[in-house]
């Protein structure tokens, strides 16, 4: 199962249990993580507590992995890492605000 698919199983899960909103068109409200908002220009807001916590996976690799997968990019070798499931927290639109530039 991907990311993709267990953060849409939990928002239909919690969207069931009421803890989020639909509107009237029936999307579901977004939720991310702290890096993900970041990324999406937002902030997470000081003090908010995660509206959900379920593992996702995620990609990792060593350190010295990582030097050697930059001299195997140089040969044309593939990068050599691992996949794992990571307990992660999830926010929801109603508790970030806008990151002004």
């Amino acid at each position: 199962m991907t990311n993709a698919q267990i953060i849409l199983e939990q928002q239909l899960l919690l969207a069931a249990d009421g803890i989020l909103r639909e509107d009237e068109d029936g999307e579901i409200q977004p939720i991310h993580t702290y890096q993900a908002w970041k990324k999406l220009g937002y902030q997470v807001r000081k003090g908010e507590t995660a509206i959900a916590k379920f593992a996702v996976w995620k990609y990792m690799t060593s350190k010295k992995k990582e030097e050697e997968a930059e001299a195997d990019e140089e040969e044309g070798t593939k990068k050599k890492g691992r996949m794992y499931l990571k307990m992660s927290a999830f926010f929801t639109d109603d508790q970030v605000d806008k990151i002004q530039k």
